[in-house]
């Protein structure tokens, strides 16, 4: 009876229990689940856990709830001027709806909706990115692109119960046809400017030694001006003091004359000179000329023209008008020393006659 019980039993919890497994499922915490019964969604299941269904007539379709990610195949878009650029981009997106998704992608499943979202996000990029220039497009921030490029996939793809999180651009290149073009362009602007800088330059460079060539003429003509000035005014005072000299004593001068054509005339350097020797020329070598010379008396000075001090106070040397040398042209000259100085004019003491007897 018991053994009886038994078989008939056990079938019963066979069957029993393949119920219970076939109406039970679970729901893991990555997944998103959707119970259909003859291709109507029955339930919707977004949580984790168990839940159940009837079995052998409800199906349970598992679509995953993470954030998935999408590349899309290299393309070339044209911006705003006409230059050709290869674009590489990747998308991500995750589904929002399931029941939505269902129906937009059937049984193709996230297969179907990626192929569908990788021509949406294909056309938004070639959209975005022909709109703007080039320079845009190459420059470092291209956020804000990306920002529109994400704005407008995700409107075009809210029919499908997703929604795009993001787009980043991850290559933006010319065309190798074109590399070679741009880099020839590039390389000339760059020549270019190089030589606008160089040519600067140059224009700064020679006006500043423009300048300095003004600068260093005007300062040696000052210089040179000065200099003649105070060579004029010294030549003045030295043809005045060998005149008054030389006028003291006639035949001095012309002993120092003679002197000067001696040493001018005879230097060897291979040059003739016929002259008589009892010519004029030669006075000098035959009489010094002491019989005929007349010095000028030197008086004695007076003890209270003595300086208190020990040592000589030399003369100021003026110009014929009284002003000191070198004083107009701003220059100060060393005084004469005494030595030089002309000695003071006396007059000559003639002794009496004796008388006569």
């Amino acid at each position: 009876m018991n053994r009886t019980l038994s078989i008939l039993v056990l079938p019963f919890l066979a069957v029993a229990t393949v119920l219970v497994t076939a109406s039970l499922y679970i729901v893991d915490v990555r997944e998103k689940a959707l119970v259909m019964r003859f291709g109507e969604v029955v339930d919707v299941r977004e949580n984790p856990g168990m839940g159940l269904k009837v079995p052998f007539i409800d199906q349970v379709v598992r679509y995953d709830a993470r954030i998935l990610g999408i590349p899309t195949p290299p393309m070339e878009v044209t911006p705003l001027d006409d230059r050709r650029l290869v674009v590489d981009a990747f998308a991500r997106w995750q589904i929002t709806d399931v029941v939505q998704f269902r129906r937009a992608t059937a049984a193709g499943g996230i297969q179907f909706a990626q192929q569908r979202l990788a021509d949406i996000v294909t056309n938004a990029i070639r959209q975005v990115l022909g709109s703007v220039p080039s320079t845009t497009v190459l420059s470092d921030d291209r956020t804000p692109l990306m920002n529109q490029i994400r704005d407008l996939a995700r409107e075009n793809a809210k029919d499908l119960g997703v929604r795009v999180i993001d787009v980043r651009l991850t290559r933006t290149d010319l065309p190798e046809q074109n590399l070679t073009a741009t880099y020839a362009r590039m390389r000339a602007e760059r020549e270019r400017e190089a030589a606008d800088e160089i040519a600067r330059g140059g224009e700064a460079a020679q006006r500043v030694r423009a300048a300095a060539d003004r600068t260093v003429v005007e300062l040696t003509s000052e210089a040179r001006k000065k200099a003649e000035i105070v060579r004029g005014e010294a030549d003045a005072r030295r043809n005045s003091i060998y005149a008054e000299a030389f006028g003291r004593d006639p035949e001095f001068f012309a002993f120092t004359r003679s002197m000067t054509s001696y040493e001018r005339s005879l230097k060897g350097e291979n040059s003739s000179l016929v002259i008589k020797p009892e010519g004029q020329f030669f006075d000098y070598l035959r009489n010094d000329g002491a019989d005929r010379a007349n010095p000028v008396p030197v008086a004695p000075v007076p003890a209270a023209a003595e300086p208190s001090s020990d040592e000589p106070l030399a003369p100021e040397v003026t110009d014929r008008e009284g002003t000191p040398l070198g004083e107009k042209a701003g220059v100060k000259l060393t005084p004469l020393p005494e030595s030089l100085a002309p000695p003071p004019q006396q007059e000559s003491i003639v002794p009496a006659a004796p008388p006569a007897n």
